[in-house]
């Protein structure tokens, strides 16, 4: 962008900066921020920076002060920093969902099992979400428990620190099987297939959604606002469709009211 200005009766062109923005994402945003970014910078002359994260670890950033402007994390994540008051539009916005799906390798030759199947499977390895620090981790142990309470002793868990490690480990042969979010598992390159699409019986959703951080820098909260604004609109929600988010259901309208429930917004 260029400002211009007159000095001594000529016009004086200089450039103005682009507006910087620093995003902190789940990891499952990831494959479609490749379009979405660079079509935000493009329509509103912004420099965006994303930092990529599990919603647990982009919550405590944010609980220690790292310098994010909007924050796109599970639900979950997101409410508890608006209890600390660590967001300044209210309640999140939810803009998608997702669900916990059982996987295997694309290439395997083995017989797919069903999440149930794992009570009689004993000997098969099942790479997951870390409990205390992948996006996934709190709700496969609420998965797995609703299986088997002693999931712990009685499968063969391993642990990894987000979706792309859990690929990874089916894809080299070290896991027969794998718990990911439903959107990961479709933007996989097709190394893996779900094989089971509700575990433990139950549909179990996962909320995404969004909020401008406490952390935001004045200078920033302008074009902060029109990110969400953009991400919400109907034409990216349309998008995030292609990338394999499912839409949510609610009412249209709701006021950012401090203290008040996750929004949606249904386009």
């Amino acid at each position: 962008a260029m400002a211009v200005g007159l000095a001594g009766g000529m016009a004086i062109v200089e450039p103005v900066q682009a507006e910087n923005l620093t995003i902190g994402a789940a990891y499952s945003l990831k494959a479609a921020f490749q379009e979405v970014v660079p079509m935000f910078e493009s329509e509103f002359g912004a420099t965006v920076n994303v930092v990529y994260g599990s919603s647990q670890t982009l919550r405590r950033e944010v609980e220690g002060g790292a310098p994010m402007d909007v924050l796109l994390s599970a639900v979950e994540d997101l409410e508890k920093l608006q209890k600390k008051g660590l967001t300044l539009n209210g309640g999140p916005e939810v803009y998608a969902q997702t669900s916990l799906v059982f996987v295997m390798s694309s290439a395997s030759q083995a017989m797919p099992i069903s999440f149930h199947d794992l009570l009689s499977e004993r000997r098969t390895r099942v790479a997951i979400g870390a409990f205390e620090s992948a996006a996934a981790g709190p709700i496969t142990a609420r998965a797995l428990r609703a299986v088997d309470p002693s999931f712990k002793d009685r499968f063969r868990l391993i642990s990894a620190t987000h979706h792309d490690e859990v690929i990874d480990m089916i894809r080299r042969g070290e896991a027969e099987m794998g718990l990911v979010y439903r959107v990961d598992a479709i933007n996989n390159s097709g190394q893996v297939r779900i094989i089971d699409e509700t575990p433990g019986g139950n549909y179990t959703p996962v909320r995404f959604g969004q909020a401008i951080a406490r952390t935001c820098r004045d200078e920033s909260r302008a074009v902060a606002e029109q990110f969400t604004d953009f991400f919400m609109s109907p034409r990216i929600q349309k998008l995030l469709l292609k990338y394999g988010f499912e839409p949510t259901t609610s009412h249209e309208g709701e006021k950012k009211v401090a203290g008040a429930a996750p929004k949606v917004r249904v386009n």
